[in-house]
This record gives structure tokens, C-alpha cells and sequence, in this order.
């Protein structure tokens, strides 16, 4: 039974033609209000906000909102901001690093030197948006630290079974962050 056909909650006689459309019509717009309700519980959350919702999570935590980029980075970036709350920690640095690559980070400090290591360990090459990690922790760490990245990539040797026609038509950047051919 559909909840907002309104007719089927109605005795026989009210199932004539001027009746029907009204309930119609009203079915409709308790159904409209019913995806405004939805919508609406969505954007109290920043994992579901969009929009609106999202823009005044971004205004809360003083993150400039940019239309341009989609939702999902919008959210990561929203996310990171609100993991990054409280004494910066190696595993909040991890935490928050992890959010933005969409995989496997470790952290290694180098404390004696004042500077940390941040390590791409389940993906190969630089993450999309590393301007926007590299933000992020500057905004967590503390002030005295510097810290740098180790990426992962395909080295030459790995492609020693391989002839140069087998592996044309496809880039540097491809062979050594891509898949194998």
C-alpha cells in the first residue's frame, strides 16, 4: 500500500472523480513534503548534507565553500576539518591524511629533527587532492614541525618484461601509477 495514495484510506463513495483528484493532489504534496523532511534530517549531517546544508556546515567550521569541486572532496575536506579538532596527534595526523587519500597512511615522526613523514601506502602516486591534505595538516600540526610525503610508484625494473610496443600509447605518469599492462 502506498502511504500517500490517500484515495485507498477512503470509504468506496469517496472514490468518485472529484474526490479522486483532490486526494491525488494531496497525496502528492504529503509526498513532496515527506522528500523536504528527508532532504532536510540530510543536511544535519556532513556525510549527507549537500547544497545548502553543506555550505553551512563548511561557513560553521570556517572553511571556504567552492561550488566547483563535488560533493564528496566538499565532505572529505568537511570531515578532515572536524577530525582535526583537539591536541594534534600523530594518529590525528594519520586520521586526517587517511580521509583524503582514500587509503592506507602511515606516519612516521621524526621528532629530534622537527618534522614527520606522511606515507601513501595503498595507493600509487600523488593523491588528486594533495593541496588540499597539505592545508589540512598545516592547519593540525604544530606550529614548530615541518613534515613531507613518500608516495609509492612503479620503478623502471618492474617493466623489464616488456617491449617499448607493448607498453606505447600510454604515459610516464601511467606505467608508474597505473596498473601493469
Amino acid at each position: 500500500m502506498d502511504r500517500y495514495d490517500l484515495m485507498l484510506q477512503l470509504p468506496e463513495f469517496y472514490r468518485s472523480v472529484p474526490f479522486a483528484e483532490l486526494q491525488r493532489v494531496l497525496g502528492e504534496m504529503v509526498r513532496r513534503a515527506g522528500e523536504d523532511v528527508d532532504f532536510t534530517l540530510a543536511q544535519l549531517w556532513p556525510q549527507t548534507a549537500s547544497g545548502w546544508g553543506l555550505a553551512m556546515w563548511e561557513t560553521a567550521y570556517g572553511i571556504p565553500a567552492d561550488v566547483t569541486k563535488d560533493l564528496e572532496f566538499r565532505r572529505t575536506r568537511l570531515l578532515s576539518k572536524l577530525r582535526g579538532q583537539g591536541v594534534p596527534t600523530i594518529s590525528l595526523v594519520q586520521a586526517v591524511a587517511a580521509s583524503f587519500a582514500n587509503g592506507q597512511v602511515e606516519v612516521v615522526e621524526h621528532n629530534d629533527q622537527y618534522y614527520f613523514v606522511v606515507k601513501f601506502v595503498s595507493i600509487l602516486g600523488v593523491p588528486p587532492n594533495i593541496d588540499d591534505l597539505t592545508a589540512a595538516i598545516n592547519e593540525i600540526k604544530p606550529a614548530h614541525f615541518d613534515f613531507i610525503y613518500e608516495y609509492i610508484f612503479h620503478q623502471w625494473g618492474l617493466f623489464r618484461p616488456y617491449t617499448w610496443g607493448q607498453l606505447a600509447g600510454r604515459t610516464w605518469k601511467d606505467l608508474r601509477e597505473g596498473q601493469f599492462p
